[in-house]
């Protein structure tokens, strides 16, 4: 039968996973609009578990090569058993399954728009309550002549974990770094500790620094989130310009996730966390608006502090990120069964 405008589905066996791909500051989107079987548990963390558990073969599938590549991105899009939510969504990458993911939802709110996930959307702004592993995020996107735009969303309770935290980094000594939460755990340091930048160093250069972070943070901090153990990982570790301190000025960073994985954006959930500690450490305060910039890309989201807030113990803040999402197209997968490369491979 035919399908994306009359071109042909090619023999296959199985279903056919037909995804909407979008960017956000240049780190990809595949959301999954159709294929997957159910996916069974009564709340989204449940969902999230299910998937992880039962239908892990489907994100190697459509993250991993040939369909995707190693640094892919994807959101599927589920049932939330909050009455108040629009649409749940599950995050995935080349390790696994993200709890939160801020270019993911600032794609959404427009997807959703753009889609008919939203009835009667308004204009100028149309909210859309994301359930994300983490909870319950308010995007709101710009809407003009039938069409959405720029995208803000409301994060869930940020906070900083630990400040100056020393840990042992193999090659480099004792490093102290901090540990933010913005959704998502990590480590943020300034990339001068161990004498690269941003912008100009080699991204393996700044990947192998970042995971060699990642590892020893993992193997000498004991995290623990307030509202669920499904939340106490660390996700990744943020490179920056060690530019904290308020300015009309972006400050750059590179986010360094899962398994090595590079985001190309300014990262959502990133921001959050660094947007948390600037606050806890009286580096930033309320509504004043900070420039996040890519390191790898040079796209840019802003963030702010916009209410003072608790998780659990923690001094925490709803930070708002704002950027703008893209298409890139649409596609539908198969799979064929004599294919012995069908169920994905990545190189390293």
């Amino acid at each position: 039968f035919a399908d994306m405008d009359g071109v042909k589905i090619p023999p296959h066996d199985g279903p056919i996973l037909s995804v909407v791909d979008m960017h956000t500051g240049g780190e990809p989107l595949r959301v999954i609009v159709s294929g997957y079987p159910e996916v069974k548990g009564e709340s989204v963390l449940a969902k999230r578990r299910y998937v992880r558990e039962n239908l892990d073969h489907l994100r190697r599938v459509l993250m991993f090569e040939p369909r995707g590549h190693y640094d892919m991105y994807g959101a599927l899009v589920v049932q939330s058993e909050l009455s108040d939510a629009h649409l749940g969504v599950l995050f995935m990458h080349n390790e696994g399954y993200s709890t939160m993911c801020g270019h993911a939802v600032i794609a959404l709110g427009r997807f959703a728009v753009d889609y008919g996930l939203i009835e009667a959307p308004q204009s100028p702004e149309t909210q859309v309550n994301i359930h994300c592993p983490c909870g319950l995020v308010k995007a709101f996107v710009e809407y003009c002549n039938g069409r959405a735009g720029k995208v803000r969303f409301h994060s869930v309770p940020a906070f900083a974990f630990a400040i100056d935290v020393a840990v042992s980094v193999p090659g480099y000594g004792e490093v102290l770094v901090d540990i933010g939460y913005g959704g998502a755990f990590y480590a943020i340091v300034s990339a001068e500790t161990f004498g690269v930048d941003v912008k100009t160093s080699r991204t393996r250069d700044l990947v192998d620094i970042a995971t060699a972070v990642s590892n020893a943070v993992k193997s000498q901090v004991e995290l623990h989130h307030p509202t669920s153990p499904d939340l106490a990982f660390l996700y990744g570790t943020i490179l920056t310009d060690g530019k904290d301190t308020f300015s009309q000025e972006p400050t750059a960073n590179v986010c360094v996730f899962a398994d090595a994985q590079v985001d190309r954006s300014p990262t959502g959930s990133g921001v959050t966390a660094r947007i948390a500690l600037q606050y806890y450490k009286g580096l930033i305060q309320l509504n004043e608006t900070r420039t996040f910039q890519s390191g790898a890309t040079g796209s840019l989201f802003t963030g702010r502090a916009v209410e003072e807030t608790k998780c659990g113990d923690f001094k925490a803040v709803v930070v708002e990120v704002a950027g703008h999402a893209h298409y890139t197209g649409i596609a539908s997968f198969v799979l064929e069964n004599d294919d012995s490369l069908k169920d994905g491979f990545l190189l390293k």
